[in-house]
């Protein structure tokens, strides 16, 4: 039986069996929701991984109909309580929210609770942007190349030098590079898009240098290959972060994250007069809303705007 087959196994939204069919909440997730999820998400095990370590434990031996608005108020209470920072606990709640909108929308449920809350959305402040500086660029590199780890100080540079995503990066295969172009293809971007990132002549550069260091580590370089392949399994890295951080900390660099380096090459852009369209391109942003969070780094050029209209209307002639 296929999975599609043990989700749509009963969709009558009109039936009033529905409502009973699931003894508790989590039967409903485990059975229907996750099922649903893992056949059309690709990060479906990161929902599994917050059901069952902040939801399961709360709501899971309830109906869905015995979820009250108030349970929800308290439960994002007592994850603030609990140290959460509010953004973590607002992605908690929009994932739950999501689950009991779907169990309305497939006639599990009756109303979704989450229509009567008093905590609607957490406040979180400004987004948090942290851009190097040189000197700070300087020492990192240089903490990078100190390290045991064999590809962190090209990745590292690499994201510096493209601006890209650390997934889009790591797994990265030869075949996705274009040499004579100068772009690397990602087939599935965090917008579910595909997109291109324009690579350097450094950027290149340090691809050369990347081969190098797998030819000498005996990992082949074949053009299905992984570009950052760990020389234990011979699979992409599940993740640079421990060897990242380190090496951050050991160039004084604690609060630096690994996605900050996106958000220097875009300072980087803008400092040496790229647009925000053009930023927006080399960034992968689909909507430009995203890029816009850069805005004030811009010059401020509308006086020179304005002086343009009054030098062309040249008033003092007329």
């Amino acid at each position: 039986m296929s999975i599609f087959s043990n989700i749509f196994k009963t969709t009558d939204s009109n039936s009033s069996k529905n409502l009973q069919e699931f003894s508790c909440f989590e039967d409903f997730f485990d059975h229907k929701y996750y099922p649903f999820s893992k056949a059309t998400k690709r990060r479906s095990h990161l929902e599994l991984y917050v059901f069952d370590k902040h939801i399961r434990p709360i709501f899971g031996h309830k109906t869905l109909a015995e979820i009250t608005s108030q349970d929800l108020d308290l439960w994002m209470t007592a994850q603030l309580e609990a140290g959460y920072k509010p953004a973590t606990v607002n992605k908690h709640s929009s994932m739950l929210n999501r689950i009991l909108n779907i169990a309305v929308q497939w006639g599990y449920l009756d109303t979704n609770p989450f229509k009567a809350v008093v905590i609607k959305k957490l406040p979180t402040g400004d987004y948090m942007q942290r851009f190097l500086t040189h000197s700070e660029i300087k020492s990192l590199l240089s903490a990078c190349k100190r390290s045991t780890h064999p590809f962190l100080h090209p990745f590292v540079k690499l994201l510096l030098l493209t601006g890209a995503r650390k997934s889009e990066l790591r797994l990265a295969k030869w075949t996705c590079i274009d040499l004579q172009k100068g772009e690397l293809f990602v087939a599935v971007s965090k917008s579910g898009r595909s997109r291109t990132v324009v690579l350097s002549k450094k950027a290149l550069a340090v691809l050369e240098q990347v081969k190098l260091r797998s030819e000498a580590l005996g990992l082949p370089i074949t053009r299905d290959s992984w570009v950052f392949a760990n020389p234990r399994t011979g699979q992409p890295y599940t993740s640079l972060h421990i060897a990242f951080f380190k090496a951050r900390d050991s160039a004084g660099l604690s609060s630096v994250r690994m996605h900050d380096l996106r958000h220097t090459y875009a300072s980087l852009l803008i400092n040496n007069g790229a647009s925000i369209y053009e930023v927006q391109q080399l960034l992968g942003h689909y909507n430009i809303s995203m890029t816009e969070r850069y805005a004030r780094l811009f010059p401020n050029t509308l006086q020179d705007r304005v002086d343009i209209v009054a030098e062309s209307l040249d008033f003092d002639r007329i």
